[in-house]
């Protein structure tokens, strides 16, 4: 699992019967002040999230493909929660 946040929307005219009706996010994933940020990546939006919303993704297939009951499924990234906060304490 890894915090990110979300930063565009794909947009395609063909899709993949796994993607039917649900939408494909950009995500940047966060990280520590210090740490270098990794790399956008496309998660399947399970939450209703949009762009600006700090999120939770499972970026591991199979848990993926768990939340999404499709042990069948085409998917790496899931997002599976929107963040209301995040406090770090040192």
């Amino acid at each position: 699992m890894i915090i990110g946040k979300v930063t565009g929307t794909v947009v395609t005219t063909l899709s993949h019967k796994d993607y039917k009706n649900r939408r494909l996010l950009v995500v940047q994933p966060l990280c520590l002040p210090g740490e270098t940020p990794g790399e956008d990546f496309i998660a399947l939006d399970n939450t209703h999230a949009g762009i600006g919303d700090t999120v939770l993704v499972n970026r591991e297939g199979s848990g993926a493909r768990q939340v999404l009951q499709n042990p069948d499924a085409c998917v790496i990234s899931v997002i599976v929660g929107i963040v209301d906060s995040v406090h770090l304490e040192e």
